[in-house]
């Protein structure tokens, strides 16, 4: 994922042991560890300080991202729109439509996230409805709010 501002913590993919992690983060609920393990084979972990951008607006994107630890702030413009803690998903709808980011997600302090490419998160979404179905009740959510 090559974001403006990341930095990887290291080249390896992210390690097994961080399936436990995605057992609790509500997108992932529900899959089987094989399905986690093939989901975590495709993460890589990224590393970012306080006031650093992960995304930003009106830019491309081609990461999906899960909050690991830390929290960092969604803006759109001024407006503080959300907050993001662990467990917490973002990126899926530039990368879904293919367009620009809606909003930029700032770092609020130290901040490490599992980034996952629009070519590894495409099929993923294809290949489990659920997840599909838990992204399209979200995308629902954000529009009516």
């Amino acid at each position: 994922v090559c974001e403006r501002g990341t930095r990887a913590v290291d080249s390896a993919r992210v390690p097994d042991e961080t399936q436990t992690f995605l057992k609790s983060v509500d997108l992932f609920e529900g899959l089987s560890d094989r399905d986690l393990a093939a989901i975590a084979g495709t993460m890589r972990r990224r590393e970012f300080h306080a006031g650093d951008s992960i995304v930003t607006e009106g830019e491309g994107g081609v990461g999906f991202f899960v909050v690991e630890s830390g929290s960092a702030t969604v803006r759109r413009g001024e407006r503080e729109l959300a907050k993001l803690t662990s467990g917490s998903s973002f990126g899926e709808v530039a990368v879904l439509a293919g367009g620009h980011r809606s909003a930029s997600v700032v770092a609020d302090g130290d901040l490490t996230c599992l980034a996952m490419t629009a070519w590894a998160f495409k099929p993923m979404v294809r290949s489990h409805p659920t997840i599909a179905f838990k992204l399209l009740e979200r995308m629902a959510h954000q529009l009516a709010d």
